[in-house]
């Protein structure tokens, strides 16, 4: 049986490895973007098998018709995507309230309305995929990206929270944090306005992705390829670090993370009050933990 797949931006950049991919293995992908002609070659190659939407991921009404429409022409949902994203680089202070109110509304906003409306199909069905195409930007901090790994560092806290919730429902989600990838997610990228004195912090990152050295390592084809393993895994892991580089990125983050924790140890535990209880020591919170943290 065919699975129905809702991948939105699919035009491009990993949406659009990862549509070319679901659509040669003979799934059904109903594939969003915000000009749907640019998948026409794509419309041209598998007539029966593409189903290209246009879709604002920033326009609730039409995300529910997306959704709505579905339904109704293939009856479920096996396996939701939310890809659509864009990055503006820039110091914090920088970024105008416009800046600001697009990267939450498309890279944390978006995803998570589009997750809510597709939730009660796949609860009635007992089953569902939920990809949230995250970025190592959701795990480790980087000067010039703020707002941009603010909404991912969300999105990654909402997936796994979700997780927990739907997985007795039979429905997996999987935050994808891949690191640089071969697209043009860093040549497509806008600026805050300049500012001074971040010369040596967000200058340096600036230069960085607009230098002709600068080659992302990640192949986006083999990204979809492990994607498509990923949701046919029967238990698949709620973060997913995809890239040699962003392993290391990542590995080192956690390490320094706990070293600092460590250091701050008695200070953190000082602030406990005097009689409280831990509740790994209760049969309730053991029941809870156990219950909701082993995998």
């Amino acid at each position: 049986m065919k699975k129905v797949w809702f991948i939105t931006g699919s035009a491009r950049g990993l949406g659009r490895s990862l549509t070319e991919a679901v659509l040669a293995k003979g799934d059904l992908v109903v594939a969003t973007a915000r000009n749907p002609e640019q998948l026409k070659d794509l419309a041209d190659k598998y007539p029966d098998c593409i189903y290209p939407v246009k879709l604002d991921v920033t326009n609730k009404i039409q995300i529910a018709a997306a959704v709505e429409n579905i339904i109704k022409r293939f009856g479920r949902i096996d396996i939701l995507v939310n890809n659509a994203g864009f990055g503006i680089i820039g110091a914090a202070e920088a970024y105008t309230d416009d800046q600001v109110r697009t990267q939450l509304e498309i890279n944390l906003y978006a995803p998570i309305a589009i997750t809510r409306m597709v939730l009660p199909y796949m609860r009635k069905q007992r089953s569902g995929r939920i990809l949230q195409i995250s970025s190592t930007g959701g795990r480790v901090g980087n000067p010039g990206l703020t707002i941009y790994q603010a909404a991912k560092f969300g999105l990654g806290g909402f997936s796994e929270a979700l997780a927990k919730e739907v997985k007795p429902l039979g429905i997996f989600v999987t935050s994808v944090e891949p690191g640089g990838l071969r697209t043009d997610m860093t040549a497509s990228m806008t600026s805050a306005p300049e500012v001074e004195g971040y010369e040596t912090t967000v200058g340096l990152r600036v230069k960085l992705f607009s230098s002709r050295d600068f080659i992302p390592m990640g192949a986006p084809d083999k990204a979809a390829k492990v994607m498509i393993r990923l949701v046919e895994h029967p238990n698949p892991p709620v973060h997913l670090v995809l890239g040699r580089e962003a392993i290391s990125l990542v590995k080192q983050a956690n390490t320094l993370r706990s070293e600092e924790m460590e250091e701050w140890l008695s200070a953190s535990i000082s602030t406990d009050a005097d009689d409280a209880v831990d509740l790994t020591q209760t049969e309730l919170g053991r029941s809870f933990l156990g219950e909701h943290n082993n995998r």
